[in-house]
């Protein structure tokens, strides 16, 4: 299968440079995989387009101020890009300066607030790093700038209010600090509409997915089966485990808000699929509050779909594996149709960009 497959045109216009004015104003297309139709409605119209005793799963991770600027003890300029912990526990980020890094630099970062030692890169050309300051992770919070998609223009100018990102580049009900991305389908949700989905009888959970910047990174490779994904921490409550298994028996749809919640739905499927071929109960957790792991789980067209029945997603880059997981889910050629219909009718396009839901 090839990338370029997966590719299409859109107008750098319809590229959104800000959030609309209210959360659930946003625009939301209804895909029918059944039918084969399309509709065009609004956010804030979800509770009834679900049904009751539908089950809502979200990520409720929280973004932090990932994006950092600074100089080299040489005195130039540096970038810093903080991706969070790799599965073995370093520290990652992103630098990019004038010249070449090299192992051993000490970076100061806003003013000298944060110093941090470049240890050695990885493969896809990340610095592990080390803290040279204390409290790196409380000052990461106080000083950092929000990590903005690279497709979001920003002037990142010392004195230039960004409060309005740092507020609308969160879910209303982000909670565990990690991701160096928002989940991006989950930034339409506003407390009415949770209230209106309750009062539908329709039931929410939560479970925890922190993103990796590399979320952004183009795939390379020409076959989409050559492309490694990276690999990032998941936590699922107990609740939220014997809410989707009580939904399954009682044949519920289960509804993954944004392909994260899809990939960690979707990774606990398959390792419940693999105990029970091995005729083994799933395994125990030290702490019995949650199931949690590290997935690099790619999911593109050709793979059997076992826990998600429906999908709130935002519309994608092209030749992206958020592309290539909802072809997977909705079929290529009818994602491709409704992006082409999507562009067609100006609709806004990325991470604050309009909505689908595909049923």
């Amino acid at each position: 299968m090839l990338v370029s497959e997966f590719d299409y045109t859109l107008p750098q216009e319809l590229i959104a440079q800000n959030p609309v004015p209210k959360r659930d104003s946003s625009r939301l297309m209804l895909l029918d995989r059944a039918a084969s139709t399309i509709e065009h409605r609004v956010f804030h119209e979800l509770p009834q387009l679900l049904e009751p005793g539908d089950l809502l799963v979200l990520n409720d991770t929280r973004v932090f101020p990932a994006r950092l600027f600074g100089h080299r003890g040489s005195g130039g300029k540096v970038e810093a890009l903080v991706l969070g912990k790799s599965p073995d526990g370093r520290l990652r980020t992103l630098l990019k300066a004038g010249g070449k890094i090299l192992p051993g630099e000490v970076l100061s970062l806003v003013g000298d607030s944060i110093r941090i030692r470049t240890l050695e890169q990885d493969e896809t050309g990340a610095w592990f790093f080390e803290p040279v300051s204390n409290s790196f992770w409380e000052k990461l919070e106080q000083c950092g700038e929000v990590p903005l998609p690279p497709y979001i223009s920003r002037d990142y100018s010392p004195g230039t209010d960004r409060s309005d990102d740092r507020r609308r580049y969160q879910t209303v009900f982000a909670r565990e600090s990690g991701s160096a991305a928002a989940p991006t389908a989950g930034l339409h949700f506003t407390p009415e509409v949770l209230d209106s989905l309750a009062r539908r009888e329709i039931e929410t959970r939560f479970l925890t997915l922190h993103i990796g910047y590399e979320t952004f990174r183009p795939v390379k490779q020409e076959k989409v089966e050559e492309h490694l994904m990276h690999s990032e921490f998941y936590s699922v409550p107990r609740e939220t485990l014997a809410a989707i298994e009580t939904a399954k028996r009682r044949n519920r749809r289960v509804v993954a808000v944004g392909t994260t919640t899809c990939r960690v739905l979707e990774t606990i499927a398959m390792m419940n699929e693999e105990c029970a071929m091995k005729n083994e109960e799933t395994r125990e957790i030290p702490d019995s509050s949650c199931v949690h792991g590290w997935t690099d789980i790619f999911i593109h067209p050709g793979f059997e779909f076992k826990a998600v029945d429906a999908m709130i997603t935002n519309f994608h880059l092209p030749r992206s594996t958020l592309l290539m997981l909802v072809a997977a889910f909705a079929g290529t050629a009818k994602i491709l149709s409704a992006y082409r219909e999507a562009v067609e009718l100006r609709y806004r396009f990325y991470s604050y960009g309009d909505a689908m839901l595909i049923i």
